[in-house]
């Protein structure tokens, strides 16, 4: 394929998605991410797009939302690997919400194996995921159905998160910034989001690394209320992203780091098999008050051992 020809087949992509990871990108056109990278920079010069890390969006800043049959296709990998470390937060018996999104509905079909789980939700694929589960109990909310992502939106979906209290909530969207939070570019769907982080004691984030420092025009959750967020290995050559990461980090957000070779399918892989980096909270979050209510498990509760332990077993082993 001649350059041109893949620079048109990579802006016809963008056009039609709004945001197209560089590995997509490169699979679609069968060429390298370097190539891709230096077609994507010569469309930059244009005008004619925007990159973005590790990938490239619509010209203007913020990009625009692209409907289920778009997104379902995009960072499958990373998505499903993102699904399988974050379902091994959640513990048996837990009340938490879900969240619309495509990420959130591969992390609902490993919800499925978790006995005694109440999962609330406004995503019509995320109750889909659970509803042979004989074991997780799903309440869903009211409200209008937005048909662009199968989710229930409105007042009717706010006002039945009214009084609600569960132990977590699991979360994605359009972009994720240190200096704004969590985004979308719906406002329905920004409002349902607000609600549903209402209901939580802690909030986790769920976004690959392609929405790292990408903003979108209605924020559903700010950077301080994020307990946690857990996304994929960003490409070495992206230090956008590796700084994003390290400024949210900075700011308070545990951030769990899953490896992009899950299992497709959606077939439940245990968590410590992941790879993973937890970035340790530096000190109390801004306006929280340390509680002993529930807390998302470490690395060694995961069966991870700390490098203190390990040092001890070596030690006796030694002097038997």
């Amino acid at each position: 394929m001649f350059a041109a020809e893949r620079r048109q087949l990579i802006l016809e992509m963008v056009r039609a998605n709004g945001a197209v990871s560089l590995r997509e990108l490169a699979r679609v056109v069968q060429t390298s991410e370097v190539t891709v990278r230096r077609d994507v920079r010569a469309l930059e010069a244009e005008g004619l797009l925007d990159r973005r890390h590790g990938g490239a969006v619509l010209p203007g800043g913020f990009t625009r939302e692209s409907g289920f049959p778009q997104k379902s296709h995009l960072a499958t990998a990373e998505k499903t690997a993102i699904a399988d470390l974050a379902a091994g937060l959640v513990e048996e018996g837990e009340a938490i919400v879900v969240g619309a999104g495509t990420t959130t509905q591969e992390l609902a079909r490993r919800l499925a194996r978790v006995p005694g789980l109440t999962v609330v939700t406004n995503s019509l694929l995320v109750a889909q995921a659970l509803a042979h589960a004989n074991r997780v109990e799903v309440v869903m909310t009211g409200g209008t159905l937005r048909g662009s992502n199968y989710a229930l939106v409105g007042s009717g979906a706010e006002q039945s998160l009214q009084g609600l209290r569960v132990s977590r909530a699991f979360l994605s969207g359009s972009g994720l910034t240190a200096e704004r939070g969590l985004s979308t570019s719906n406002m329905l769907s920004a409002s349902v989001d607000r609600a549903l982080v209402q209901a939580a004691a802690e909030v986790v984030v769920l976004a690959d690394h392609t929405k790292l420092g990408t903003d979108t025009m209605f924020q559903t959750v700010p950077t301080d209320l994020i307990t946690r967020l857990v996304t994929d290995e960003p490409p070495a050559h992206d230090d956008r992203a590796a700084t994003e990461l390290q400024a949210l980090a900075d700011q308070g957000v545990q951030i769990a780091v899953a490896g992009a070779s899950g299992a497709p399918g959606g077939d439940q892989v245990p968590a410590r098999q992941q790879q993973r980096r937890d970035v340790p909270v530096p000190g109390p979050r801004r306006g929280q008050v340390p509680s002993a209510g529930p807390s998302l498990r470490t690395a060694t509760a995961l069966g991870e051992p700390t490098p203190g332990t390990e040092r001890a077993r070596v030690a006796d082993l030694r002097r038997r």
